[in-house]
């Protein structure tokens, strides 16, 4: 009972922010943030000041398991979504631009980040495994919340939204290897060689493959035959089925799943299903996602808000944001203006790009579980980096849809 007050109190002020915030000109996942990083900060001052939680706060637990659920959910559906509603012909014709700005995009925060975690960290065993870490989670771009925005201003179809969502999806792979070479180096102190490296290249291009031709093939099968039942629940129950093997295939070759559920809907095209399928399953998957598992999966990265760097390392902190955003502005703007977008457009897809969200929160945890910054963990930068780093991944994702917003409100339909 505890559990589902909790998510009744967070769906339901997160629906009420992004109201707010959609009525103030912002979109609304700006507002879902906020909602819940105000219920984290109030549940927080609450335990500090009575020493324990207190009134509405020993009824309803806000750190529940089916809180996490339904935002791994929430994720789920968002890029399904959004691959529902793209196209791979038009993925495929803005993929040199998408990868320059995946590239810049990862390299240049990379490099920034890795320079100043260096010079902030003391000199230990692990100083420099501990800054190449920080860079790898600068590099890192998150999806659905550039997906939920893009979607909101009717931008999901153009130009500049193919070429941001594919930007992420190169970028997400980029950062997938990166990870793993850091997670080698705590586990072995050692960097993983050329054929380790090559295995992991092949694991992409195989997955890429494989999805691709059984999306070309099996859906147009799948929907001859359940043409003649027209039934809606079918359709549903074939989609979810192909997205969910997408994502353990996508597990089973050292991806993150989220890339298997984007193809899944990315080849679920009108051409292949028929109109009415494409329609209906459109109308479906889009209600779930902005009606409720959306508003919950964002209030749910304000929830993790700890506020140690705040503290112990203000300076550490405010750099830390400023070279999040700085980076991938340069890394992932740059290339994109010299490919032809408008300055407006090329500065929006490099805010777009700076979003970290729920992905950030995945990988710090790794980094929490290897221990690694368990060493030197008496220096006060070190100790706060968790939370330096959580504190990044809350700002860069609350700033970026508010930038978007912004810089594209003239093109807002």
């Amino acid at each position: 009972m505890e559990a589902l007050a909790g998510l009744f109190v967070v769906f339901v002020l997160a629906r009420l922010f992004g109201e707010g915030a959609e009525r103030v000109g912002q979109p609304a996942a700006v507002g879902e943030l906020l909602a819940g990083l105000l219920i984290g900060l109030a549940l927080a001052a609450a335990v500090s000041l009575n020493g324990g939680p207190t009134g509405l706060a020993t009824y309803v637990h806000l750190d529940s398991e089916l809180i996490h659920l339904v935002a791994e959910a929430g994720i789920f559906f968002l890029l399904l979504s959004a691959g529902i509603d793209m196209k791979p012909t038009q993925i495929a014709a803005h993929s040199t631009t998408s990868f320059l700005v995946a590239a810049g995009g990862a390299v240049v925060p990379l490099v920034a980040g890795t320079w100043l975690a260096w010079t902030f960290l003391p000199d230990t065993d692990m100083r420099a495994v501990q800054a190449a870490f920080v860079g790898v989670a600068l590099a890192i771009t998150a999806i659905p919340t550039t997906v939920r925005v893009l979607a909101e201003m009717g931008l999901l179809s153009t130009q500049l939204g193919q070429t941001m969502v594919a930007a992420a999806i190169f970028d997400d792979v980029i950062g997938l290897v990166l990870l793993a070479v850091i997670t080698a180096l705590i586990a072995t102190g050692e960097v993983p060689g050329v054929v380790e490296f090559a295995v992991m290249l092949l694991k992409a291009a195989a997955f890429f493959v494989v999805t691709g031709l059984l999306g070309a093939h099996v859906y147009p099968r799948i929907s001859r035959q359940l043409h003649v039942l027209q039934i809606a629940s079918a359709e549903f129950a074939i989609l979810m089925g192909v997205a969910l093997g997408y994502g353990v295939l996508a597990e089973v070759l050292g991806m993150h799943w989220i890339i298997g559920v984007f193809m899944a809907g990315l080849f679920f095209e009108p051409d292949r299903v028929g109109p009415r399928a494409y329609a209906e399953m459109k109308i479906l998957t889009g209600g779930i996602t902005a009606g409720f598992l959306g508003p919950v999966f964002f209030a749910s990265i304000g929830l993790a808000v700890d506020l140690t760097a705040v503290v112990q390392t203000p300076v550490f902190l405010a750099a830390l944001i400023g070279v999040a955003i700085v980076g991938k502005l340069v890394g992932a703007g740059l290339p994109a203006r010299l490919r032809g977008f408008r300055a407006r457009e090329a500065a929006a897809i490099g805010m777009g790009m700076s979003s970290r969200g729920a992905v950030e929160l995945v990988v710090i945890s790794i980094a929490v579980e290897h221990g690694l910054f368990a060493m030197g963990a008496t220096d006060r930068v070190v100790a706060a980096m968790p939370s330096a780093l959580v504190l990044m991944a809350i700002a860069t994702t609350l700033i970026a849809p508010i930038a978007l917003g912004v810089l594209l409100n003239p093109r807002k339909r």
